[in-house]
């Protein structure tokens, strides 16, 4: 029985492999969840504001503000909104606070066949909340226990014009002898917006105030989910002092609010695809925050800014960086330290950071996202050659041992001392690793999961077509690839050896039905690597097969 043990041992190796990438793939979602609970039992502190206001009470160094009671911003129509229009950015700001209310983005549509309808980031339309709050709280702040300010523009529509590289919008508002001046910077080909307040003291005595930003969002779901299994993270992440990267499900909020003090530092919304985050002075510490408001399905994620004097006769500005755009991983990174880690890899962000850099500069040569995922597999397939010709020569071998396998078990079947014997016996004399093709292909697996998860949270594949496939972010619509996939296993798995036990073989032969139907509704550009790898490798395992059974022939 020593041989259907060994068998049984590297068939059982070769099954959790497989597991490991469908557990990674249908499992996702519950993974983040487990791990957003352990960061949520470390945040020991709630946010000392009340459950039902949407301002912080607290800033910078515990400087006890009045409270400002939760109040719902009055409705406005269409001509109070203004609206701003860049090359990028669609933007409503409501003048009741000065707050981002929408932002949608021009150059990623909606859905591929509506290329008139930009995608909707920020979104307060129907029954979703989703606004980028900001304002100055404090004993002299504009948010005040009397409710927000009201703030004046000299219209109501900005556009960039051609050439203009950047387009400034003023919201002004007056306090006593005292002006206030909210300013929103665009900029061209950017998703940042720097809005920056700009305080004139006219008054005999010192001007105070805090400037504070916040996410105000439901938890409703985003419109770029993809797919069968696939459960990107969506929810609040930040950086910390003891974790560049640190994230909370909104389940998380439910159960326990978070804060934190940091130098610099950024809060965010996540989904996938895109974000939106407040990003602050990197000189200042900022208070940090997290939480559910109330008991009701809002979540405030936001900062407060240090306390910031201004003389009598004088002027200052104080600046907030706002980004509200796809996961570029360059343009995040250059807004801000770790802000690019939203660009979720997992723990092989290591791994895939790197591959996702060689795929964008072979598009870069190529001009083709679909030919770039084909050209970078075959890149590391190459890398692994010799390894996975290791692999294939000892499935080859003992594919070639079954005879004699299933003739020891029909000799000693009921034997299990002799069986073993025999069994090893018959490894040393074949000269045969039954763990060899294996542990070669163990050794890879990290790399091949690195790459899938960049095939996944690559906005660059949204949208993007491919032959016949209109986009590689969504299933291929005629279900040509996955039946590719599950055609090219096939194939693969005929080269194997079969396992001893009709049970295991029986389950064996349905993995590829079983996998076909996973990948039905997988995005394509992630099918496209899955198919092209496994051509690669029954290709290489093909030829070793032969190169075996003519040297085999050769020496009879």
């Amino acid at each position: 029985m020593a041989n259907i043990k060994m068998d049984w041992q590297k068939n059982l190796l070769i099954a959790a492999m497989v597991a490991v990438i469908v557990l990674l793939v249908i499992r996702w979602e519950e993974f983040q969840e487990r791990q957003a609970e352990t960061t949520a039992e470390i945040a020991e502190e709630q946010v000392n504001s009340p459950k039902d206001s949407d301002i912080p009470a607290v800033v910078s160094g515990d400087v006890p503000v009045t409270e400002i009671p939760g109040q719902a911003s009055p409705e406005i129509t269409s001509t109070q909104v203004i609206r701003v229009t860049t090359d990028t950015l669609k933007v409503a700001i409501n003048p009741t606070g000065g707050d981002i209310t929408e932002v949608s983005l021009p150059k990623h549509y909606a859905e591929i066949d509506t290329p008139d309808q930009p995608f909707v980031l920020v979104n307060n339309r129907g029954s979703k909340t989703y606004t980028a709050q900001s304002g100055l709280i404090g004993p002299n702040g504009t948010d005040s226990s009397d409710g927000r300010p009201v703030f004046t523009a000299s219209d109501t529509q900005y556009q960039m014009s051609e050439g203009q590289d950047t387009l400034q919008v003023d919201l002004t508002t007056k306090q006593d002898s005292v002006t206030v001046t909210k300013r929103f910077t665009f900029y061209r080909g950017e998703y940042r917006v720097e809005v920056s307040y700009l305080i004139e003291n006219g008054s005999s005595e010192n001007w105070q105030a805090a400037l504070y930003g916040q996410i105000k969002r439901d938890s409703h779901e985003p419109d770029t989910a993809n797919g069968f299994g696939m459960q990107p993270f969506v929810g609040a992440a930040l950086t910390t002092n003891d974790e560049r990267y640190k994230k909370f499900s909104f389940d998380d909020l439910e159960e326990k609010s978070f804060k934190a003090s940091v130098q610099g530092g950024w809060v965010s919304m996540v989904q996938h695809y895109f974000i939106s985050a407040w990003i602050p002075a990197a000189e200042s510490q900022n208070q940090y925050y997290l939480r559910q408001q109330g008991s009701q399905d809002i979540y405030l994620m936001g900062f407060t800014s240090p306390m910031t004097t201004v003389a009598p006769g004088e002027s200052q500005a104080i600046a907030v960086q706002y980004y509200a755009g796809p996961k570029d991983t360059e343009a995040l990174e250059a807004i801000a330290p770790y802000l690019d880690l939203t660009v979720d890899y997992g723990w092989l962000w290591w791994m895939a950071k790197p591959l996702f850099g060689v795929l964008k500069y072979i598009h870069e040569i190529i001009g083709n996202w679909g030919l770039s995922i084909i050209a970078l597999t075959i890149i590391i397939k190459a890398i692994f050659f010799k390894l996975s010709a290791t692999s294939y020569r000892s499935m080859a071998r003992m594919r070639k041992l079954a005879p004699k396998m299933k003739e020891l078990k029909e000799r000693h079947g009921d034997d299990r001392q002799k069986m073993s014997q025999e069994t090893m016996k018959l490894y040393r004399d074949e000269k045969v690793n039954p763990l060899g093709g294996c542990l070669p292909m163990l050794i890879q697996m990290p790399v091949f999961l690195a790459l899938y998860w960049v095939l996944m949270e690559s906005v660059e594949l949204r949208h993007t077509p491919f032959l016949w496939i209109p986009d590689l972010s969504i299933k291929d619509p005629i279900f040509v690839l996955p039946l590719l996939m599950g055609f090219t296993m096939w194939l693969t798995m005929r080269l194997n050896p079969e396992p001893p036990d009709p049970t295991q073989a029986k389950i064996m032969k349905l993995m590829p039905v079983v996998f076909t139907f996973m990948f039905l509704w997988f995005p394509a550009g992630l099918v496209l690597y899955w198919v092209t790898n496994n051509t690669l490798s029954f290709l290489q395992q093909m030829v070793i097969t032969r190169q075996i059974e003519k040297s085999d022939n050769a020496s009879t």
